[in-house]
C-alpha cells in the first residue's frame, strides 16, 4: 500500500528532531573550544578575567574617566589643598572627610589628585607591559620556529644567543642604559619622555624573548617529526608555508599561556624599575608614585597603599588567569 506524500512529510518532520539532536550530541569540539569551556566553568578564571578587563578599560579610557570624576594631574597651587606647616593634605581622606572631588585624596606637598595619578599609572603600566609582551612574543616565536624546524647550525646559533641572554643580568642591563639616556636627553623633557618609555620597552623585550623562544623550539622539535609535517615536506610544500599553516596553529596553546604569564611579569618589572629610578620619565607611573610615597608611610599611608594595591590586584589577577589558561589548555598540569 502506497502512503500519501503528506504522510511521508509528517513522518520525516517527526523523525528530524531526534536525528538532529543526536548529531549535535556527537558533534566534535576543537581543543581550543574545550579549553574555553573549561575556563568558563572556572569561577576564579572568570573573576580574574573581569578584573583584568576592568583595569584594561581604565587604561584605555583614562582621559574620559578622569573627566568623569573631574580630576587631573595638572599643576595646582599647593596652598589650596596642602597644609604648608605639615605638608599633608587638608582635604580628603584619611585625615579629613571623604569628598567626591578627590576620592583618593591628594598627594602631600604637591597637592596633585591621587586618583588621576593612579589612573595614569595604570595606563602606563598596562600599555608598556602589553607592548613589551607582544614584541617579545613575536621575536621569541619567530626564532623558536626557525631554530626548531631548521635545526643544525641555525639551531646551534640561536640556542647560543638564548643561553647568552639568559645568563646576562637583567637589572645590570637596565642600570647601564638609564644613565646613558639621562645624559643624552636630560635637557629635552619631551624627548626624554618618549625615549625613556621605549627604551624601557626595549630592555624588557631584549631580556624577555628567551623563554618564549625556548618553549617554542622544544615544541617544534617534537612537531617536525609528526606524519603530517613529513607528508607536507615530501610533496614539496615551501618551508615558510609549513611553519605558518601547519606548525604555528599547533603552538597556539603554549603561546597563549606564555603571553598570559608574561604580562604580570612585565607589569611588576616596570613598577620595580620605576621605583629604582630607571623607569619612565615625564609620565605618571605606579613605581614612581611608590618611590615618592615611601617617605610618607608613617604619616600618610594611603599615598603608598593606593599604587601598591593596584599593582598587587592586577598582578595577582593576571597570574591566576594565566594559571587557569595553562590548566585549561593542558589539563595534565592540574594538581
Amino acid at each position: 500500500m502506497t502512503l500519501p506524500a503528506a504522510d511521508f512529510a509528517v513522518q520525516g518532520e517527526s523523525s528530524a528532531p531526534p536525528v538532529e539532536a543526536a548529531r549535535r550530541s556527537i558533534a566534535g569540539r576543537s581543543p581550543t573550544r574545550i579549553a574555553f569551556d573549561r575556563l568558563r566553568r572556572d569561577p576564579i578564571a572568570v573573576i580574574c578575567f573581569l578584573v583584568v578587563v576592568l583595569f584594561a578599560c581604565i587604561a584605555v579610557f583614562a582621559p574620559w574617566i578622569k573627566d568623569m570624576f573631574g580630576v587631573s594631574t595638572d599643576t595646582v597651587l599647593a596652598s589650596t589643598r596642602i597644609d604648608l606647616a605639615t605638608g599633608l593634605p587638608k582635604i580628603g581622606p584619611p585625615d579629613h572627610g571623604f569628598t567626591m572631588d578627590h576620592p583618593f585624596g591628594v598627594a602631600p606637598r604637591s597637592g596633585t589628585d591621587n586618583l588621576a595619578v593612579w589612573i595614569e599609572g595604570c595606563q602606563t603600566s598596562l600599555y608598556l607591559a602589553t607592548v613589551a609582551t607582544v614584541l617579545s612574543t613575536i621575536i621569541g616565536v619567530t626564532l623558536g620556529l626557525v631554530a626548531g624546524f631548521v635545526g643544525g647550525v641555525v639551531d646551534a646559533i640561536i640556542s647560543f644567543f638564548i643561553d647568552l641572554f639568559l645568563s646576562f643580568p637583567f637589572l645590570l642591563g637596565a642600570l647601564a642604559v638609564a644613565p646613558i639616556i639621562s645624559e643624552r636627553y636630560g635637557t629635552d623633557l619631551e624627548k626624554l619622555r618618549t625615549v625613556s618609555f621605549y627604551s624601557l620597552v626595549g630592555i624588557l623585550v631584549v631580556f624577555g624573548w628567551m623563554g618564549v623562544a625556548r618553549l617554542v623550539r622544544g615544541e617544534v622539535l617534537s612537531l617536525r617529526e609528526r606524519e603530517f609535517i613529513k607528508a607536507a615536506r615530501v610533496i614539496g610544500v615551501p618551508t615558510g608555508r609549513i611553519l605558518i599553516r601547519e606548525v604555528l596553529p599547533n603552538l597556539m596553546a603554549p603561546i597563549v599561556v606564555s603571553i598570559s604569564l608574561s604580562l604580570p611579569a612585565f607589569v611588576a618589572a616596570e613598577a620595580g624599575l620605576s621605583y629604582l629610578g630607571i623607569g619612565v620619565f615625564g609620565r605618571e607611573s605606579w613605581g614612581q608614585t611608590i618611590n615618592g610615597a615611601t617617605n610618607f608611610w608613617e604619616i600618610y599611608p594611603l599615598f603608598l597603599l593606593e599604587p601598591v594595591l593596584g599593582i598587587a590586584i592586577l598582578v595577582v589577577a593576571l597570574n591566576l588567569l594565566g594559571d587557569a589558561i595553562r590548566d585549561a589548555f593542558d589539563p595534565k598540569t592540574r594538581r
